[in-house]
């Protein structure tokens, strides 16, 4: 199995194929590269994490130690080693892969390169001795030819009663000279067409198999270089992979170091007062003042205004205590929070509603996503089937519609907690730009505050709810069309938003494609919404009737 015998008239596709070979080694460097960036990232982002929740502290500062503390900081610890390990890996790689596979793509090119001139060579050489071999044979053919006709001349001269012997023996001299000539270049010839023989031999045989062989030698050498890089690839991993276990047992010890009676002992020592729970409160007759007479009231007076000051004081105790942790639960949670006091009631609601917009504002995002990929699809069919993404996109709609409902009553209950029931869409819109106007620094409880980090602000709003973008601008005159257009398919238009049409439907045009791949347009009957730009051949003009 030898380039050189079985491939002997394949040179432009060795030059291809070897060059592939060296494409592809770099290819796989590149691949290695990026890698080794990617392990240089992992470990830059773990020592940050590790940096971020560290203790700014020293350990004396911070007594005392939760045994859930500090078994969260011997974790911390081990992962900036385990970060080290990765550097570890990125390094190995970026050594013994990476650069080893540059160096030898480098030598490659340089080996190929002369490989390749010598077969040029070699190829120019047959083509000069086949040059030469043809020209000698064409010039015998042309004495031949030049030999005939004086032989013919002769001939004539010599059957003609009227020719001088002058002539004749011209002619005749004239043909031994033309024959002659004709001898020459045939030995000429022939030894040109045994030289070229012989090269030829010597090219097909021995120059072309030798440089073929070369290059296979090379190309199968590339294949073993890349062999023993995947090998490499792998054990820069595999080294550190007892170090990186040696880490994650340290976290699973100090996962099993954490007491948790030994926790609950240091909050009793650190919060205990010492005290004695209070004893039973003892028996206020007021019925006493009924019996006291006239003549006391000028006593009176002072025990009764010392006994309501009593009263007012006990009553405070009592209230005080009557639960071990504040007032005595009222049974499960209610949706509404109602269970709770107007306070904590509100600040639930406030807190539900912003996850709420969170949740819808990344459900808006992965439908604007899905319109895009679906409008890629429709426009490249070969990247994927556009009916594919619309079980997900009705899925995502209707998980909007369900969230703005939720986002709708939770805010009547926030409405009805802070009495503003009327002025509901005026808080609503307030919330909305709540990200791009500072209001001041409030705290949860609405107060205001100096401190920056108690700021509570909403979630950005960037899209505006479809209802009340169309409630805002339902009474605004239709925009006027700007030219029409022909469906050259049909379209459903299921989606909020999008505007139904058959083949052949003709439609005007009320605003351009934005690059978004679609384009707003009207029916006759003033029914308007988007289509996609790839089903319809569009024609602007200047005026259009049916604005």
């Amino acid at each position: 199995m030898s380039w050189g015998t079985e491939l002997w008239d394949q040179f432009d596709n060795l030059d291809k194929h070897t060059q592939w070979g060296i494409d592809f080694l770099e290819k796989y460097a590149k691949f290695v590269k990026e890698r080794i960036e990617i392990e240089q990232n992992y470990a830059k982002q773990l020592r940050n994490l590790v940096k971020k929740y560290c203790p700014k502290r020293s350990p004396k500062d911070e007594e005392p130690r939760f045994t859930s503390c500090i078994a969260f900081f011997n974790i911390l610890n081990e992962l900036n080693d385990y970060a080290g390990q990765r550097e570890v890996v990125a390094e190995e790689m970026g050594h013994r892969v990476y650069g080893e596979l540059m160096r030898y793509s480098h030598d490659l090119k340089t080996e190929r390169k002369m490989h390749l001139q010598e077969g040029r060579k070699a190829q120019q050489y047959l083509d000069m001795c086949w040059k030469q071999m043809d020209n000698s044979k064409k010039k015998f053919e042309r004495e031949c030819r030049e030999a005939e006709k004086a032989q013919q001349s002769y001939e004539r001269l010599d059957n003609d009663t009227n020719a001088t012997k002058a002539d004749v023996e011209k002619a005749k001299q004239q043909l031994n000279l033309r024959t002659h000539m004709a001898d020459e270049n045939k030995n000429e010839y022939a030894a040109q067409l045994q030289n070229f023989n012989g090269e030829q031999h010597k090219h097909y045989y021995i120059v072309i198999p030798q440089i073929y062989k070369q290059l296979q030698e090379m190309d199968e050498r590339r294949t073993i270089k890349l062999s023993e890089c995947y090998k490499g690839f792998a054990d820069s991993e595999r080294k550190v992979i007892p170090i990186i276990s040696k880490c994650l047992e340290g976290m699973i010890l100090a996962a099993k170091s954490v007491d948790e009676h030994r926790d609950s002992q240091l909050v009793i020592d650190c919060f205990k007062s010492g005290f004695e729970p209070p004893g039973d409160f003892p028996f206020e007759d007021y019925s006493q003042n009924i019996y006291r007479t006239i003549s006391d009231g000028t006593i009176s007076t002072p025990k009764q205004e010392g006994m309501r000051i009593d009263t007012k004081t006990t009553v405070g105790k009592s209230k005080g205590k009557l639960w071990l942790f504040g007032k005595k639960p009222k049974g499960p949670a209610l949706e509404d929070f109602s269970h709770l006091p107007p306070e904590q009631r509100r600040k639930k609601l406030q807190q539900r509603i912003d996850e709420l917009n969170r949740e819808l504002q990344k459900e808006t995002d992965q439908k604007d996503a899905l319109i895009k990929m679906k409008d890629v699809y429709e426009k490249n069919p070969q990247m994927g089937d556009p009916s594919s993404l619309q079980p997900k996109l009705t899925e995502t709609m209707s998980n909007m519609d369900r969230l703005r409902m939720e986002i709708h009553k939770n805010e009547a209950w926030l409405s009805e907690v802070e009495g503003k029931v009327a002025a509901r869409s005026d808080r609503r819109h307030s919330s909305d730009i709540n990200h791009l106007v500072t209001q001041g620094r409030e705290s949860p409880e609405g107060s205001y505050t100096d401190d920056a980090s108690q700021e509570v602000r909403g979630p950005p709003q960037q899209h505006v709810q479809p209802n009340e973008f169309d409630d805002e601008f339902e009474d605004d005159d239709p925009l006027p069309a700007i030219g029409h257009c022909k469906a050259i398919y049909p379209f459903d238009g299921h989606n909020e938003g999008t505007l139904a049409m058959k083949e052949g439907e003709i439609l005007y045009i009320i605003e351009e494609d934005k690059g978004d791949g679609w384009t707003r347009a009207r029916r006759h009957n003033g029914e308007e919404g988007y289509v996609p730009t790839s089903y319809i051949d569009v024609t602007l003009e200047k005026n259009s009737k049916g604005s």
